[in-house]
């Protein structure tokens, strides 16, 4: 089970960040990645990062300014976020899908769809402008 914390109240161009806790071991047989859902949206794939945790996939909405990694040892994923924007209001979750159902991309494997996965709780971010 995951479950994502540390979200908050924050102004337009400030920085977060997020912890992605699983109460387990998180085999190599599973792609993490982040998701979020603003209120009366669809949900938004916002990255993931490989195994070793040396590289990251990222939504274009997120690029450049969002940087995922992890620590395997803590069974631990984490998710920075600079410059924060209001559109990046939203519930975030990580997610955990087996690499089976996950993209497959330059030897590594990635989860990239957002209604993949099995989540667990939510941290809310809310940036106001």
């Amino acid at each position: 089970q995951l479950q994502a914390s540390g979200g908050g109240l924050v102004q337009a161009g400030e920085s977060l960040s997020l912890s992605c806790t699983a109460s387990g071991r998180i085999s190599s047989r599973f792609a993490v990645g982040w998701i979020r859902q603003a209120p009366g949206k669809e949900r938004e794939w916002v990255g993931s990062i490989n195994w070793s945790g040396d590289s990251a996939l990222y939504a274009d909405s997120v690029k450049g300014r969002f940087t995922i990694s992890r620590d395997n040892s803590k069974n631990t994923v984490y998710l920075h976020m600079d410059n924060l924007k209001p559109e990046d209001t939203a519930v975030y979750y990580c997610a955990a899908e087996p690499i089976l159902h996950c993209r497959y991309f330059s030897g590594d494997y990635y989860l990239v769809n957002p209604y993949v996965g099995s989540w667990g709780q939510g941290t809310l971010v809310t940036v106001s402008s």
